[in-house]
């Protein structure tokens, strides 16, 4: 059974360009470390989520992979050093865990 593993951040509008511009940094971080998860990223056009709003997700085997996924991140000093960059602009922050379904 897989799963997937998102992470949903709304920042300030007035930051965006430094918002993304730090998330792009995340991205290059993932393409050169192939030892964290790579994962997905989606910024809202229409619907309940504010446009202000960036959701990263990726898959993963079980919730076991989710757990050690989760611990690469928070272990991995260049993306925590990126985190604290980023993280004066979030308004709010979520971490969802979903069951795929396979019916």
């Amino acid at each position: 059974m897989s799963y997937l593993l998102r992470f949903i951040q709304q920042y300030q509008p007035s930051a965006g360009q430094a918002f993304m511009e730090l998330e792009a940094r995340f991205q290059e971080l993932e393409r050169n470390a192939p030892h964290l998860p790579q994962g997905k990223r989606y910024q809202p056009v229409s619907g309940g989520v504010p446009t202000n709003t960036l959701i990263w997700e990726c898959e993963c085997a079980s919730l076991d992979e989710v757990q050690s996924a989760l611990k690469k991140l928070a272990d991995d000093p260049t993306h925590t050093e990126l985190f604290e960059k980023q993280s004066p602009y979030l308004l709010k922050s979520c971490t969802e865990i979903f069951k795929v379904l396979d019916l």
